[in-house]
């Protein structure tokens, strides 16, 4: 399972910090967190079983983003992000995060976002990884700073980043509200996915399409339970970023008997396997693989196909899908 070559669309950088370079660096910048022993940090910053919701698991990332304040650990925790996945045979990562989550110290956002692609490049030169950024919008930030990460991260369109999201808490119909800040990504030339269908209704996942341009949706485990949302990710063949153990996690599906990964996917819909966060939900990409084959009885065949649709889900330029295409 750790030779195969694999893809992951959906992984948040704040949610995938080693928990002893939290430590490392809250000492080499004289920042004060809780412990300085990494099992206790463990404890801290990942999720405990009676996670009741999304919103509970959300306050996990607390702790990583107060070490995630300086252009030397932003570059530090993007380049161990690729290192680790590239030990499991990642092949090709989107790596995604809220820029304005990293201003607290004075960076600029462009700062930060260079800062990011300066390590996913390091690691691009020592390993056979290859890994692009996704700028993250909060739903829980303003539209005016939403435009402003849009603005701050025209520059490295395709020089590094490659979409824009939103992300955090979901509330029903947070779409219309962020319309302005997708309307003005999709004009730069952003690809768009939205996080939609996790915390809240299938709606959501329409309104991403339809309101937003979502070419694919973060999650999107609820459209099981509304038919219009479900024949309108099937009908525009949107892609589905799925992360099992994290929504089991966040009660968003209340079992994994009942996640919906192998029933979507036998009826055509194209869906893709992600971790979501490495440390925050303590998996990686090979065991997260590994949960679903066993559970759904996956052959290599319909592990190939998936595969192959997700090369042509990421947003990647036609290079890098045929590299990708290469190992299959």
């Amino acid at each position: 399972m750790r030779r195969l070559p694999k893809i992951e669309l959906h992984c948040h950088l704040d949610g995938s910090v080693r928990p002893q370079t939290i430590i490392d660096i809250a000492k080499r910048e004289n920042i004060e967190i809780p412990s300085y022993k990494e099992n206790e940090i463990k404890e801290l910053v990942m999720i405990k079983k009676d996670c009741a919701s999304l919103n509970e698991y959300l306050e996990k990332f607390d702790l990583p983003n107060k070490v995630m304040q300086s252009k030397v650990s932003l570059k530090q925790i993007a380049f161990e992000l690729l290192e680790d996945a590239q030990r499991e045979n990642v092949k090709y990562i989107e790596v995604r995060f809220a820029p304005l989550l990293h201003t607290n110290k004075g960076l600029s956002v462009e700062e930060i976002i260079q800062s990011v692609i300066d390590g996913i490049k390091e690691a691009q030169n020592i390993y056979d990884i290859k890994g692009n950024v996704i700028l993250s919008c909060l739903r829980t930030m303003s539209v005016e700073d939403g435009l402003k990460v849009v603005e701050a991260g025209k520059r490295f369109i395709n020089k590094g980043v490659v979409a824009i999201d939103l992300a955090g808490c979901e509330e029903e119909r947070f779409c219309n509200k962020f319309k302005p800040v997708i309307d003005k990504a999709r004009e730069y030339g952003y690809n768009v996915t939205i996080h939609a269908g996790e915390a809240a209704s299938g709606q959501n996942v329409i309104d991403a399409i339809n309101l937003l341009g979502a070419k694919r949706i973060g999650h999107g485990v609820r459209i099981k339970d509304m038919k219009e949302a479900y024949d309108l990710v099937k009908s525009n063949k949107v892609y589905l970023e799925m992360c099992p153990t994290s929504n089991i996690q966040t009660k968003a599906i209340d079992d994994f008997n009942n996640y919906p990964l192998y029933d979507f996917y036998k009826d055509g819909i194209y869906v893709t396997l992600n971790t979501d966060n490495r440390t925050v939900s303590n998996i990686d990409l090979t065991n997260e693989i590994d949960l679903i084959f066993r559970k759904f009885n996956i052959n290599k065949i319909e592990y190939k196909n998936i595969y192959l649709n997700t090369v042509e889900a990421t947003f990647s330029d036609e290079e890098t899908k045929n590299w990708l295409k290469s190992f299959i």
